[in-house]
């Protein structure tokens, strides 16, 4: 399991967090991968794109799974 560091953001945007994970190549490939049903968070699908991650959520997409820290 990754870990990411909010570095004291309060959150970050989901599709924001799959890039910077390198999970997706651009911002509007993470958003498509959103949209389409194929990320997780907490182990529910989430098709915001917008949606706020917080400290403590895991995120799980194409086998990679993140736990978010502060």
């Amino acid at each position: 399991m990754e870990e990411f560091h909010l570095e004291g953001h309060p959150h970050v945007a989901l599709c924001d967090l799959l890039k910077l994970l390198g999970w997706t190549d651009s911002g509007a490939n993470a958003k498509g991968v959103v949209a389409d049903g194929l990320v997780s968070v907490d182990g529910q699908v989430e098709t915001r794109k917008r949606c706020k991650i917080v400290q403590g959520q895991q995120v799980s997409f194409a086998g990679n799974n993140a736990i978010i820290l502060p």
